[in-house]
């Protein structure tokens, strides 16, 4: 193995697969590369662990590692304390013990926010919120510069928001949440069995189909209230919308602005921005790689 690099490597384990980036503390993204989780086996923390050597076989050693997985992570960064369904080796490990070095965890989604802050869609933001819509609804904020974490570092579960108070509760028992909403894995529930994914209800309305045009309709209205609620709560001046959903492009963003605009608590005539998310699959790896520098005392930003 080389010796240290100037970059620090983030690490952002998914289910299928693990994203890896290397990235100065300039901003500068040296690599990005992924491969397979392996989450079939038991064991699959062991691959990471490999790749990881390898990586820094072809890079260099970086001096900082940071990591991010879903669940809620610790407040002290140390592993993911509780993580539901799939992924749950996860739970309880400590990456600083495994990788024999400082590898602070954070929550994927936080991770993400931080990398759109640095390098993205917030880029200069100092209030700014994050969904990520996939099979559920993931998010993050950043508050007057800071991430929010919270008291036991649940913060930023939007997912969980509850819109109907008289909805079927969800994996966190919250009745009617935004995620149920508008989460990939309710679409055939929500549609009566007619379209298995968002993709194919998207696909049904855009070629015209008057049903999906209405469910769209639905899933839209129902973002966008989540979104007005967080806007209310946290005051940011920048929503960006990340995760599967996303490539819906205008379909998605047109009317959600227009009816994020139509219920908003506007002052003076300002509006928050909705926004898609610009670093795409590699957000989560870059952030956890600036939590990386941060976590260390070395600022990222400088040269």
């Amino acid at each position: 193995m080389t010796s240290a690099a100037s970059h620090a490597i983030g690490i952002d384990i998914g289910v299928t697969n693990v994203k890896v980036a290397g990235v100065t503390r300039g901003g500068e993204v040296r690599f990005r590369e992924t491969f397979e989780t392996g989450a079939d086996s038991p064991d699959w923390p062991a691959n990471v662990r490999v790749r990881l050597a390898e990586i820094e076989t072809r890079h260099g050693s970086a001096r900082h590692v940071g990591v991010a997985a879903p669940g809620v992570a610790r407040t002290d960064g140390a592993s993911i304390r509780w993580m539901r369904g799939r992924l749950g080796e996860v739970e309880g490990l400590n990456w600083t013990e495994f990788l024999a070095r400082p590898a602070p965890v954070l929550n994927d989604a936080q991770a993400a926010l931080l990398g759109e802050a640095w390098l993205g869609a917030a880029r200069g933001s100092a209030n700014a919120v994050l969904l990520t819509l996939g099979t559920g609804v993931g998010g993050a904020a950043i508050v007057d510069g800071r991430l929010l974490r919270g008291h036991l570092g649940r913060a930023g579960h939007f997912g969980h928001l509850c819109l109907d108070v008289d909805g079927a509760p969800d994996i966190v028992n919250t009745p009617g949440s935004l995620e149920t909403m508008v989460g990939n894995y309710s679409v055939s529930t929500r549609t009566v069995g007619r379209y298995e994914s968002t993709h194919d209800l998207v696909g049904a309305a855009r070629r015209g189909d008057a049903i999906a045009g209405e469910l769209w309709r639905r899933s839209i209205n129902a973002l966008a209230c989540g979104i007005v609620s967080l806007v209310n709560a946290l005051d940011p001046e920048v929503v960006i919308v990340g995760g599967g959903i996303a490539v819906a492009g205008d379909t998605l963003f047109a009317p959600l602005e227009q009816r994020v605009r139509e219920i908003e608590w506007s002052l003076a005539g300002e509006h928050v921005r909705v926004v898609p998310a610009e670093l795409g699959e590699f957000a989560g790896a870059i952030g956890a790689a600036r939590h990386a520098l941060e976590s260390s005392g070395e600022s990222a930003g400088e040269q």
